[in-house]
This record gives C-alpha cells, sequence and structure tokens, in this order.
C-alpha cells in the first residue's frame, strides 16, 4: 500500500470517529444529558432491563415521577446506576439569582431485583439524590443486549486484545 492509499485509510477512519463523536454530541444536546446512552452492567434491575441492554436517556423534564426508571452518577464514582424512583422530596431553596423560593426535588431509589433502598450506595450522609446535579436522566427507551460488546470488551482483557489484534490485521491485509 503506497502512503496516497494509507493516508486515505486514514482519513476515512478520523472521519467515522469524527461522526460518531458528533452523533455523541448532538444527541447530548437533544436529551439535555452528559451522558445520553448507557449500558445495564448488572441484574438489579431485572425483570425490567437485563444486562448488556442499552438504554436511551431523556433529561428535559424539570421532575421525575415516583415510578420512573432513573441513571444516576454519584460524585466519586465512575460508573451509573439505573435504578426506580421510589419516594420524592420537594424541598424550597432560596436562590441567589431569583427572590422566589424554587423548588429542588430530592429522590431515593431502588432496584427492582433489590431487596433494599440505595440509601447505602450513596455518599456518606446523603439521604437523597439531588435532581439537578445527580440524575443523568429518566429512561425513555432502550434496545435489548447490543450491550455485551461493551461488557465484553471492558471486563475481559483479552477480548479487548483481541479486537484490536483484528483491527490492525484488518489495516494491514486491505487491498488497494
Amino acid at each position: 500500500m503506497n502512503l496516497r492509499q494509507q493516508l486515505g485509510s486514514g482519513l476515512s477512519m478520523a472521519m467515522v470517529l469524527a461522526s460518531a463523536f458528533a452523533f455523541w454530541k448532538l444527541f447530548s444536546i437533544v436529551t439535555l444529558s452528559n451522558s445520553p446512552i448507557v449500558v445495564v452492567l448488572s441484574g438489579s434491575m431485572e425483570p425490567a432491563f437485563q444486562r448488556g441492554d442499552v438504554l436511551f436517556l431523556w433529561n428535559r423534564e424539570q421532575y421525575v415521577d415516583v415510578g420512573d426508571i432513573v441513571v444516576y452518577k454519584l460524585h466519586g464514582k465512575d460508573i451509573p446506576i439505573v435504578h426506580r424512583v421510589v419516594r420524592e422530596h420537594k424541598v424550597k431553596e432560596k436562590s441567589k439569582k431569583v427572590k422566589k423560593p424554587q423548588q429542588k426535588q430530592k429522590l431515593l431509589t431502588k432496584g427492582d431485583n433489590n431487596e433494599r433502598d440505595d440509601l447505602p450506595l450513596y455518599s456518606y450522609g446523603q439521604q437523597y439524590l439531588d435532581r439537578d446535579r445527580d440524575i443523568l436522566g429518566r429512561v425513555f427507551g432502550y434496545v435489548p443486549w447490543i450491550g455485551y460488546v461493551t461488557i465484553l470488551i471492558t471486563e475481559n482483557v483479552y477480548c479487548k486484545y483481541a479486537m484490536m489484534a483484528m483491527l490492525g490485521l484488518s489495516a494491514l491485509l486491505q487491498d488497494e
């Protein structure tokens, strides 16, 4: 393969990656969520969602309802959690910008397949999740099983290396 073909191949790969990133950012803006697509990593929400399901989030409502399934991320922890809202509190807080007190929503969550609520998962001293700070979004749709690819790559080192080797080999063996 000559230099021109290698550069063309590299440019095509860069365009694919840039397009995927642009789609992700556009979807983030439309849904108002930093992470608009997540993969279920555990069985805590069975039978509603299975491990490996891909969830789509929506974060444009001011409040979520009891019974909604939300994805939240705790301070200092990297992995988002998918659980159902079982209790809510609305607390009036004064804002520096607006003189009128605003209602802030505080939520308690629980996995459908768990015996207890999520209080032990929250940060030390935290009784409820803050709707504005902790919630990434409410689940509005899902695709079953597709997320197993992500689970395989993140949990199995050999699978990750095998996939990288196959990509490298396909780049080397590519015709033209």
